[in-house]
């Protein structure tokens, strides 16, 4: 394991009445992280206080090995994309990409070089000399990721970033996030669209109502949850037969037939798997033509942890 980059510590943020986050332990390493979970779980309040704009309500968190609160030396290490629009809709991109770039104490001209390449890195050069108040939806994204890059940050935050992107240039995007990564940076993207992470990175943090759900790898997750029914679906030349091979089969829960596919739920599904390659070998059981799993993949996981 990587040392962490970001540690938070029984971390907890509330306004008034309403909890934000709510006793959040965990660390994060270098490499893509997404922060997954619906709209109003805690992932932009949980991004504010990482970057120092929120205070804790109670508990702690450092990044780089520092509390993060009050910390200017950590901030200017840090790139920040939001998921609100917040511009000076009369600047240029490239005139206000520059002025957030000199606040992290670059001259004009150093500031000037460094949004050009940012501009030039999320595909926006063409337009850079045009207003702001007249970019499309993707272009006022990329206009966001460039300021957040444009300080060649050591850990990027990166609050929705693919909202609003045309597929090119969600591509693009992801393609960039995979790269800063390779590159030895912390990059950590959240979104609501579970999706676009699985594309990006299979280490996750499912978090809904201001608590962490589970966080690890995506299979591993799927692995600690032995009482979810995993379903696996079969097509054979004679699905039945296939079905009385599995009906004693103390891991199978349930047979359906489903068409000319045997739907099976299982509890154990890596044995199940191991007996279904058996029978597939011996060939007792006529040709097995295709063997897939709707519930293999991060969108159940996640159903099913949010419903706990």
């Amino acid at each position: 394991m990587s040392p962490a980059v970001v540690s938070a510590r029984s971390l907890s943020k509330w306004y008034g009445q309403v909890i934000g986050l709510n006793d959040v332990t965990l660390d994060i390493p270098s490499g893509v992280v997404g922060l997954l979970g619906p709209n109003g779980a805690g992932k932009s309040t949980f991004m504010k206080l990482v970057t120092g704009q929120l205070k804790p309500s109670q508990g702690s968190v450092e990044v780089f090995g520092r509390p993060i609160w009050g910390d200017p030396r950590a901030y200017a290490r840090m790139g920040y994309c939001p998921d609100q629009d917040a511009f000076y809709e009369r600047m240029t991109g490239l005139e206000w990409v520059t002025a957030l770039t000199r606040l992290y104490g670059m001259d004009d001209a150093a500031a000037g070089q460094a949004a050009t390449r940012a501009l030039d890195t999320v595909g926006l050069s063409e337009v850079a000399s045009r207003k702001i108040g007249a970019y499309s939806k993707g272009m006022r994204q990329r206009v966001k990721l460039a300021q957040a890059i444009a300080n060649d940050p050591d850990l990027l935050l990166l609050d929705e970033p693919l909202a609003g992107m045309d597929p090119p240039n969600r591509r693009r995007t992801i393609g960039l996030i995979k790269t800063w990564a390779r590159m030895g940076k912390t990059v950590v993207v959240s979104s609501h669209i579970l999706q676009e992470i699985e594309m990006m990175t299979s280490t996750i943090l499912l978090i809904n109502n201001g608590r962490i759900l589970a966080e690890g790898d995506v299979h591993q997750i799927r692995d600690l949850i032995d009482e979810h029914p995993h379903k696996v679906s079969i097509t054979a030349s004679d699905t039945r037969r296939v079905a009385r091979s599995l009906v004693e089969d103390p891991h199978v829960l349930s047979l359906n037939f489903d068409g000319n596919r045997l739907v099976v739920e299982t509890d154990q599904p890596d044995t199940f798997y191991t007996r279904l390659t058996a029978l597939a070998a011996q060939g007792e059981v006529g040709t097995i033509d295709e063997v897939t799993s709707p519930d293999d993949n991060l969108q159940a996981v996640f159903e099913y942890l949010v419903k706990q």
